[in-house]
């Protein structure tokens, strides 16, 4: 894979980020810690559900599987590196089962599944 298949898979994945960092961000400022957390447990697969139909359909340099590991792994260092260390300095974050690990596993699952269903349908059709 050369470098601008890396950066075009990073790129959707940061996207992502930043749709769920903006949806943490404007939550908190609007509504309690709770009901952030909820919406951003439901938007943030929906989230990776539309830019996995968008990287799969338009670019598909990479197998459903290794895409949903790439975005994951990507949202888990920015939020280590990122909101952790750098914003709130604590990793308390990462003792929500809400707030982190729920996301994370529907990040993962969002994007596998959209993956699996876009490059199925496009193999269907070539057949």
């Amino acid at each position: 894979m050369n470098v601008k298949k890396i950066i075009s898979v990073l790129a959707h994945a940061f996207v992502g980020w930043m749709l769920c960092a903006a949806t943490m961000g404007i939550g908190m400022a609007v509504t309690s810690l709770d009901n952030t957390l909820v919406i951003h447990a439901i938007g943030a697969p929906i989230f990776f559900a539309i830019i996995s139909l968008v990287y799969f359909r338009k670019f598909n340099f990479t197998k459903p599987l290794q895409t949903a590991v790439i975005f994951v792994a990507f949202v888990i260092a920015m939020d280590v590196f990122v909101v952790a260390m750098l914003i709130n300095r604590s990793f308390e974050m990462f003792t929500n089962l809400l707030g982190t690990w729920i996301p994370f596993m529907l990040i993962f699952l969002s994007t596998w599944l959209t993956g699996l269903f876009v490059t199925r349908r496009s193999h269907d059709k070539k057949n």
